[in-house]
């Protein structure tokens, strides 16, 4: 691949647009508000001038709604050799293309499963898809070269490619996508009208579980109006949880020893499927999850403090393989929760107390 045109400069669309161009792939941008393009091109994405000629692949980056009809437009413009988009449902985009009499062959549907809470060219990172799962839709009809293309955009992307069918895509993202950015709003709906008491309580769980609800809802109504059924059905599952679970913890109440003790059978009953399927979550480089150990720091908020914890980790030894940070509300410190492979533990924990740094249980 040498040339690329990116149609759409959004997060996904100059994200991949910067990466291509950091790997010397020469690109063209282009949007329905030019200066979005031209804010692309300022991030070193490309160039927001027209292409003199086809290019070899054009990366269509656009809502799921307006997917079809912007590849319609390209394909029949005869912009690229080989055509995909990066939209977060596929079933139905391929299914208007087919409506429309297009010939497919120069075409795959693609979602690369990485994101963030913000939205738009200044958000976008060249990294933003390193290590993540990037889905390809091939059809019977695909041609090998527009494939290879795919492939290799995936490659210069650093992503991992992963074959599926389209429908068989739509339906797992409405579970591992879709449903999480629904609970998750809906969860922090709860806080709106909450008492500013309660809110200032809150920890690293309720951050947890809200991050996502952080998301530009107009982008949300865009993926969740292409894929409701698949999301409906999960939800219904949920809803059948969230009934059950209501129902124990009223039992819970209850003077009743038995249905107290079916109360507490019910809850656990989640809590233990929880358990379970948070366990089949692949866990780093996409292998079986790892239960690390975390060594908990309290740090104070001070410009180069994190690099020194991460500078006296490495002096010692020990590799971090994940971190988080909770904030002590109205202060300036928090704990710096380090996690670590629970034979380095020790070996961390000994090292920081030594560089005088204070630990807490968690």
């Amino acid at each position: 691949m040498r040339t690329a045109l990116v149609i759409g400069t959004g997060l996904i669309g100059t994200s991949a647009a910067i990466a291509l161009a950091g790997r010397g792939v020469t690109v063209h941008l282009r949007d329905h508000d030019p200066a979005r393009a031209s804010t692309a091109a300022a991030l070193g994405a490309g160039t927001d001038e027209a292409p003199e000629g086809p290019v070899d692949l054009a990366i269509v980056a656009v809502p799921p709604a307006h997917v079809a009809a912007t590849l319609a437009e390209a394909m029949t413009a005869g912009l690229a050799r080989g055509y995909l988009d990066v939209a977060s449902v596929k079933g139905g985009p391929k299914r208007e293309l087919e409506a429309l009499g297009l010939d497919l062959t120069a075409y795959i549907g693609t979602h690369p499963m990485s994101g963030k809470e913000r939205s738009g060219p200044l958000a976008a990172t060249p990294d933003l898809f390193e290590g993540r799962p990037w889905v390809l839709t091939p059809t019977r009809d695909t041609d090998t070269e527009v494939l290879n293309l795919a492939l290799e955009l995936v490659a210069l992307c650093r992503a991992v490619p992963v074959v599926m069918d389209a429908d068989a895509h739509d339906r797992a993202v409405a579970l591992v996508s879709h449903t999480p950015q629904l609970v998750s709003s809906m969860v922090a709906a709860r806080l709106e009208e909450a008492d500013e008491s309660a809110v200032r309580l809150c920890g690293q769980g309720i951050r947890d579980v809200t991050r996502i609800a952080a998301s530009d809802p107009r982008m949300w109504i865009d993926i969740l109006s292409a894929n409701p059924g698949p999301v409906a059905d999960v939800l219904s599952g949920v809803a059948a949880d969230l009934d059950e679970t209501v129902r124990a913890l009223r039992s819970l109440q209850s003077a009743d020893e038995d249905k107290r003790r079916d109360g507490v059978a019910g809850v656990e009953d989640v809590l233990r499927r929880g358990n379970a399927g948070r366990a089949r979550v692949p866990g780093k480089h996409g292998a079986a999850p790892t239960v690390y150990e975390t060594v908990a720091v309290l740090i104070s908020d001070q410009p180069g403090e994190l690099a020194r914890i991460f500078a006296d980790a490495g002096r010692a030894g020990v590799n971090i393989e994940d971190v988080r940070i909770e904030h002590a509300t109205g202060q300036q410190a928090g704990l710096v929760q380090l996690m670590v492979e629970p034979s380095a533990a020790a070996t961390l924990s000994t090292a920081l107390q030594d560089h005088g740094w204070s630990l807490r249980t968690t």
